[in-house]
C-alpha cells in the first residue's frame, strides 16, 4: 500500500481493504473500541502510513460503518437540520435555518452504499421498479430516497435531523404564550401544532410534551419515528408499509384504534394527515384528553378545514354537521409555526370556539404577544391559571 498524500485511488483501495476486513471480523464492537481495531488493522496493512494519514482512513472506515460515509462530518454538526443529496457531488445542507452547498465529495458508490444501508434497515427495496422510500437511520433521522428512472440526474437521498437540538419553547414563543402552552398541557387540552415543512412542528412537540406529568403514561404513534419525548413512561409504535408482496401493512389508523386498547393517558399522533384524523378525534371526545399532534396547513383556520376533509375520507358516510362537531369537540388549540428568515417561532395561537354555529379558530395573539385567554376551560383541575393571567396582565394589561 501507498501513503493517502498524492494517491487517492490508494487510499480508496485501502479505505476498502480495511472496511471489508473489520465487517469480516464478526460483531461491531463500540465506537472507542471499534476505532481501535481500525488502527490494529490499518496499521498491519500499511505500517508506513503516518499518522495523521491513517486516522484520515480510520474516520472514512468509521463513516462506511455508520452508513452515511462522507456525510458523517455533517452528522456530528448540531447546526445542521437538514441533509440534501442531488446526486453526485452536489451536496446541500440546511445549517441554522439557511440552505447552502457542502463541500464534499460524495460519489455514485457512496450514494449507493447510503441507499443500501437505509433500505435494509427498513425491510423495504428500492428499485426502478419501486423507486421510491422512507425510512430512518440509526440515530432517528427521517431518510427519504428517491432513483432513477424518477430521480432524472441520479438517485436522490433527503436526510431530516430530528433530534438534533433541543428547544426551550419560551424561545420560540412571543410573550405571555409559554405559559399558557404550559397551562395548556398540563390542563389536559388537546392542542394541535401546525405549520409549513421545515417549520419545526415536530421539535416544538416533542418541547411541549415535556410539560407532561412523570406520572402519565403516553403512547405515540408516528408514520416514521421521529418523536423523542423527555417522558419517562412512553410507548413508541411506528406503522409499517406493505413488504415486497404488498402484505403486512400497518396504518396510522390502525396503530391508533389499538392505542386505545393499551391504558394510554395520553396519545400523541406525530402527524395526523389522512383517515387517522377520525379516530384520533374519537379518543379525544372519548376519556383521552390532552393529546398533541401536528400536522400541515398555513393558518389554525385551514387546520378546521384540513380535519374536516380527513374525518370525511375516513368516514364517506359522515355528514358535514357530525364532522364538524368531532372537530369542534375535539381540538381546544391551535399553534402555528412559521420559519422567517431562517429562524422558526409561534406566529398565532388559534382557540376553537363555537360561532353562529359552526366552529372557527380565533386568535389569542395581538402584536405585542398574548392579548386573551382561552375561553374554553381545561379539561382537568389543572393549578397555573392564575400564574397565566399574572402574566398576561403584567405584560399586556388585563386580558379580554
Amino acid at each position: 500500500m501507498t501513503a493517502i498524500a498524492g494517491a487517492p485511488r490508494a487510499a480508496e483501495e485501502l479505505i476498502d481493504v480495511v472496511h471489508r476486513r473489520v465487517v469480516e471480523n464478526g460483531p461491531l464492537a463500540e465506537a472507542a473500541g471499534l476505532r481501535s481495531d481500525i488502527s490494529v488493522i490499518i496499521a498491519d496493512l500499511d505500517p508506513l502510513l503516518g499518522a495523521r494519514e491513517a486516522a484520515v482512513v480510520a474516520s472514512r472506515v468509521l463513516a462506511r460503518i455508520d452508513g452515511v460515509g462522507p456525510l458523517h462530518e455533517l452528522f456530528v454538526d448540531p447546526a445542521v437540520t437538514d441533509i440534501m443529496v442531488n446526486g453526485p457531488n452536489d451536496v446541500w445542507i440546511e445549517r441554522n435555518g439557511r440552505v447552502e452547498r457542502a463541500d464534499i465529495a460524495f460519489d455514485r458508490s457512496a450514494i449507493e452504499r447510503l441507499i443500501e444501508r437505509t433500505v435494509a434497515h427498513s425491510g423495504r427495496r428500492v428499485d426502478p421498479g419501486s423507486p421510491m422510500v422512507d425510512s430512518r437511520l440509526a440515530d432517528g433521522s427521517r431518510v427519504n430516497v428517491i432513483v432513477p428512472p424518477l430521480a432524472l440526474d441520479g438517485p436522490c437521498v433527503t436526510v431530516r435531523r430530528f433530534g438534533a437540538a433541543t428547544v426551550d419553547i419560551d424561545t420560540m414563543c412571543p410573550p405571555g404564550v409559554a405559559d399558557l402552552l404550559r397551562w395548556a398541557v398540563a390542563a389536559r387540552m388537546n392542542v394541535l401544532v401546525s405549520g409549513g415543512t421545515g417549520a419545526g412542528k415536530t421539535t416544538f412537540l416533542n418541547a411541549l410534551a415535556g410539560q407532561i406529568s412523570a406520572e402519565e403514561r403516553v403512547i405515540t404513534i408516528e408514520d416514521s419515528a421521529e418523536l423523542r419525548l423527555p417522558v419517562a413512561h412512553v410507548v413508541r409504535l411506528e406503522a409499517r408499509p406493505a413488504n415486497i408482496e404488498g402484505r403486512g401493512a400497518v396504518s396510522i389508523r390502525d396503530l391508533v384504534r389499538n392505542a386505545l386498547r393499551m391504558r394510554p393517558d395520553r396519545i400523541i399522533v406525530g402527524e395526523v394527515r389522512g383517515p387517522e384524523a377520525l379516530d384520533m378525534l374519537w379518543a379525544m371526545n372519548t376519556g383521552h384528553e390532552g393529546s398533541l399532534s401536528t400536522i400541515h396547513a398555513n393558518s389554525p383556520s385551514d387546520v378546521l378545514r384540513r380535519l374536516q376533509v380527513m374525518v370525511l375520507a375516513g368516514d364517506a358516510g359522515l355528514p358535514l354537521w357530525a364532522a364538524d362537531q368531532q372537530i369542534g369537540s375535539a381540538v381546544d388549540l391551535v399553534v402555528q409555526l412559521a420559519r422567517r428568515e431562517g429562524i422558526r417561532s409561534v406566529i398565532d395561537v388559534g382557540e376553537v370556539v363555537g360561532v353562529d354555529g359552526r366552529w372557527e379558530c380565533r386568535s389569542l395573539l395581538g402584536q405585542e404577544g398574548l392579548v386573551r385567554l382561552p375561553e374554553r376551560p381545561g379539561r382537568s383541575a389543572a393549578p397555573g391559571m392564575a400564574r397565566i393571567e399574572w402574566c398576561a396582565q403584567a405584560k399586556h394589561g388585563s386580558p379580554s
